[in-house]
C-alpha cells in the first residue's frame, strides 16, 4: 500500500514528496534506468524498506536520532549506517548517489 500512496503523492504533489532517496532513484512509476543498471550490475545486494518496515524488522537496533532516508550496510548480523539523510539530501543526481556507493564498495 505504501508504494501506491508514494506514486500518487509524487504525481499529485511532487514538491512536497519527502523521500530524497526515492527522488534520486525513481521516476513517477519506475526506477530510473541509470539506477536500475547500477543496482543490477553491482556486487552489492540492495534491499529497500519503508521506515516502518525497517523499524519493525530491526526493533533491537539502537540508533539514536536516526532520520530517514538512510543507507545501511549489513554483513551477517552486523548493521552499520553508511550515510544519513543529510548526505542523501545533499546529492543532486542519481550519478552522485552511485559515485558515493562505489566509494563504499571500494572500501
Amino acid at each position: 500500500m505504501n508504494k501506491y500512496v508514494d506514486v500518487l503523492h509524487k504525481i499529485v504533489s511532487p514538491d512536497t514528496y519527502s523521500c530524497d532517496l526515492c527522488n534520486l532513484t525513481h521516476g513517477n512509476f519506475t526506477e530510473k534506468k541509470r539506477w536500475k543498471n547500477y543496482r543490477e550490475n553491482s556486487n552489492s545486494e540492495f534491499v529497500f524498506m519503508y521506515k516502518d518496515q525497517f523499524l519493525d524488522t530491526y526493533l533491537d537496533l539502537n540508533i539514536e536520532n536516526l532520520t530517514f532516508p538512510a543507507v545501511f550496510k549489513k554483513e551477517g548480523s552486523v548493521i552499520e549506517i553508511l550515510f544519513y539523510s543529510k548526505v542523501i539530501s545533499s546529492l543532486s543526481s542519481v550519478e552522485d548517489l552511485i559515485d558515493l556507493l562505489q566509494q563504499y564498495e571500494r572500501g
